[in-house]
């Protein structure tokens, strides 16, 4: 039994203002391929199949032609990620034909999509605000008692509905047992552009909770990886297929082909089409107009002029030199010693590290324990009624 493991499609995002939609486009296009050519008997989407929880028409368009083309030939297994409007991904869940399989409610994640043998359990993203009380277990008496308020706590909760489930059907051979989750596992490297999905400052779960699961399809981190587990689970991100940074420019995007036949998992790397490269080019601009450009003129790049004074007309002298450049910017190698330097946030950073340093640099004093308190209680609240859009 083979399946074929995707995650952070992210349809409809934008790369620096260029719509990226018919790259993505060509991406599923190449995943049907190998969903034909490699006879897999499953598709497993592990969340942020959409780039935000109201995605444009094309984006919707584009995702319900591919769930109908990869139903002719396989089962499709969809969960909902931070990304997403789980409500809005799930919608008509219930009347999907039998080969599209939504997961996008808390309510479904220990009912599992049986294939060829294995159990396949797609569990949502799990915000630990919005899935404490319903995960928590249920008293004698029928009373509830809130779930610590933790990625790990929730998670830890589900995958016990997950092992209950699984020991319901002990008999003779035991199935292969795969999860698809949506999370920031420890020891998973990160990009700049995954989301932040700190709650409480902490944004991860501990590997071992995911214990007496076969093969556990990650996503939310969007480089390709393997993340140590227990004994037996094999914990590997397939990454988005796409490079949404120039964090990632030097990933090797891809989608994972899983083979449940044998003891043990074995997972092969299908490489994913690259539309166009990323990379950073940098030197003066003399040299950039030379030959140290030349072998970049035809990617994305990120342009960084290094001469000591600003040259004259910067932006449309590099942009005829590179007609991809989606960031230009001067700094110069070696900047006055007075000056004062500019600090990059990308997606990656801490919200509340990003507003106390603002705190900082306007009253020149760092936020009391008090106020960061403060702080993190209003970007837990914004963050909050975003998802839930």
């Amino acid at each position: 039994m083979r399946l074929l493991h995707t995650s952070d499609w992210h349809l409809g995002r934008t790369l620096h203002g260029v719509d990226l939609l018919d790259h993505q486009a060509s991406f599923l296009d190449h995943l049907v391929d190998v969903v034909r050519s490699e006879r897999v008997a499953a598709v497993v989407v592990a969340g942020d199949v959409y780039d935000r929880a109201i995605p444009p028409v094309e984006a919707v368009t584009l995702l319900s032609d591919t769930l109908a083309r990869l139903a002719e030939h396989t089962t499709v297994v969809v969960t909902s990620g931070n990304h997403d409007s789980a409500t809005r991904l799930g919608f008509g869940s219930a009347l999907m034909r039998e080969r599209v399989r939504l997961r996008t409610r808390v309510a479904s994640l220990g009912e599992p999509v049986e294939v060829a043998g294995a159990l396949v359990y797609g569990l949502p993203y799990l915000d630990p605000d919005v899935c404490r009380a319903e995960l928590a277990p249920v008293a004698g008496d029928g009373a509830r008692t809130l779930l610590p308020r933790s990625h790990e706590a929730v998670t830890r909760a589900a995958l016990a509905r997950v092992q209950a489930d699984v020991a319901t059907r002990r008999g003779g051979t035991r199935p292969r047992v795969v999860v698809a989750a949506h999370a920031f596992v420890v020891g998973g490297r990160a990009s700049e552009s995954e989301r932040d999905i700190r709650v409480g400052g902490v944004d991860h779960v501990p590997a071992d909770v995911f214990a007496g699961a076969d093969y556990v399809a990650l996503g939310h981190l969007h480089g390709p990886q393997v993340v140590d587990g227990p004994a037996g689970t094999v914990l590997r991100y397939s990454g988005s297929p796409l490079a949404y940074s120039f964090s990632e420019q030097h990933h090797a995007k891809s989608s994972v082909l899983v083979d449940l036949s044998g003891d043990a998992p074995v997972t092969t790397l299908v490489a994913a089409p690259v539309p166009r490269r990323l990379a950073d080019v940098t030197g003066t601009l003399d040299d950039l107009l030379g030959a140290a450009g030349e072998p970049h003129v035809d990617d994305w790049v990120r342009v960084t002029v290094t001469d000591t004074a600003r040259p004259a007309d910067l932006f449309r002298r590099v942009r005829q030199r590179f007609p991809h450049a989606l960031v230009v910017q001067h700094r110069p190698e070696h900047p006055d010693a007075g000056r004062e330097r500019t600090v990059l946030v990308n997606a990656a950073a801490d919200p509340v590290v990003v507003a106390a340093d603002f705190v900082a640099h306007v009253t020149g004093a760092r936020p009391t324990a008090a106020e960061l308190a403060v702080l993190r209680a209003a970007h837990e609240h914004v963050a909050a009624a975003e998802r839930s859009a």
